[in-house]
């Protein structure tokens, strides 16, 4: 029998809060974990010698945030439920020498980061986050939500073919934002964002800046039934994923210990210290498993009964380009989430971890949707195929439908975020 919903369109309401609060991976995991702290998870330090009692921890290294609940009773062999996610988004990232222009208009000299829709960022009003690092080592969040850059397209008066033959975009010489005028002032920018996060300049010695739209999230449509805003791709999961382990803990008698897990880099390969493919997840479940009191065979067999789900979003059907989509399966907003599937295992999912979602689904009373690319258009992929494959877990690739994903602004189904949630609860509930 289907167990009652834990979340309703208020999971939404917040959700809209979440994300314009974390306009990059560190604003993300610092606000997943004070959401945790705030459920009685504690952090624990990497360098720390840890112990295997039961409650919340979680661990924060940059734009990452692995935390697990151990369960009262829970043994060294106790095996794990995983629920994965990404915090990066695609954008504009600010170059190690930031101060450029050109003709009197000062400028900010960028990178792009992922796989982004280019002409998303152009004539939107864009403001700055990320974090500064200071002497000694501090690492200090900034978030500079108001107006302050722009990418300002050419005007059709100078290019009267963009309407028949297409906008294009140079990397390097059409997306470098503008932020005023006067002239190139070395140090310019980094003097401005020491002075918004309260700091002197001269104490940054390094940093780590991008850029983001200020327009905030919004309902949308005759009926608030779509949700529009930044980095549902991949946040809205992270929200999920954050609200359901909290929910869990709190029942506290739980066959498994559940995990939540959100990397950086997944936009980019996931290689480094803090993305999938890196030793962090491995880690910190070993440590889990060795703080309890288990050996080398209790790592393997907690392994061994172990399965993950890999939420990200994947493709709405879009109605004005049908075509690129797998004629029979065509997921709609608000349908429940979407079980992504990929023979040549762009996704990690198989009948069996199809069989697990099944059941999430129905204990949580969520109805569930199929994802499949075109067998004409190649298929993105997730954390989901290198969770399996470098830690041997089960792995199932599941997610929400969205339109306009990498753009600047996505677009979901309103419903959607809570009924993942639900189906998250369920999952690590076991």
């Amino acid at each position: 029998m289907s167990t009652p919903a834990r979340f309703d369109r208020g999971h939404t309401d917040d959700l809209i809060s979440f994300l314009g609060a974390s306009p990059s991976p560190y604003h993300a995991v610092a606000n997943a974990a004070a959401r945790l702290e705030k459920a009685g998870f504690r952090q624990v330090a990497e360098t720390d010698a840890w112990d295997g009692t039961s409650g919340g921890k979680y661990v924060l290294r940059g734009g990452a945030i692995v935390a697990w609940y151990v369960p009262e009773g829970a043994t060294a062999a106790t095996p794990f439920r995983i629920v994965g996610a990404h915090t990066d988004s695609p954008n504009l990232r600010v170059k190690p020498v930031p101060d450029t222009g050109s003709y009197g208009w000062r400028q900010v000299a960028v990178e792009i980061y992922g796989g982004t829709l280019l002409n998303t960022w152009l004539d939107r009003d864009l403001g700055l986050s990320g974090r500064l690092t200071l002497r000694g080592g501090e690492q200090r969040l900034v978030h500079v939500d108001r107006p302050l850059l722009r990418v300002p397209q050419l005007a059709v008066h100078l290019d009267r073919s963009v309407n028949v033959d297409g906008l294009k975009l140079d990397k390097q010489r059409h997306l470098t934002p503008l932020w005023g005028i006067g002239g190139v002032r070395e140090g310019d920018l980094i003097d401005f964002v020491a002075g918004e996060a309260g700091v002197a300049a001269d104490e940054v010695t390094g940093w780590d800046l991008m850029v983001h739209s200020v327009e905030p999230p919004a309902y949308l449509g005759r009926d608030r039934e779509l949700l529009a805003g930044p980095r549902l791709d991949n946040l809205l999961s992270v929200h999920a994923e954050t609200a359901a382990l909290a929910a869990v803990a709190a029942r506290g008698d739980l066959p498994y210990v559940p995990v939540f897990a959100a990397f950086d880099h997944e936009e980019n390969g996931s290689q480094s210290d803090t993305g999938a493919d890196g030793p962090l997840l491995g880690t910190v479940l070993e440590r889990s498993v060795f703080a309890r009191g288990g050996g080398y065979e209790d790592r393997a067999r907690a392994f061994a009964g172990t399965v993950c789900f890999s939420s990200d979003t994947g493709h709405a059907v879009h109605p004005n380009y049908a075509e690129r989509h797998e004629p029979g399966h065509h997921p709609m907003p608000n349908g429940g989430p979407i079980l992504k599937v990929n023979v040549n295992q762009r996704y990690a999912t198989d009948g069996g971890g199809r069989a697990v979602f099944a059941e999430a689904c129905e204990r949580a009373g969520v109805p569930w949707q199929t994802f499949v690319s075109h067998n004409s258009v190649p298929c993105g992929t997730t954390i989901g195929p290198i969770t399996a494959a470098r830690h041997g877990i089960s792995t199932v690739d599941i997610g929400v439908a969205i339109l306009s994903m990498h753009s600047a602004r996505e677009l979901c189904g309103a419903d959607d975020p809570f009924l993942l949630a639900n189906v998250l609860a369920a999952f690590l509930e076991g």
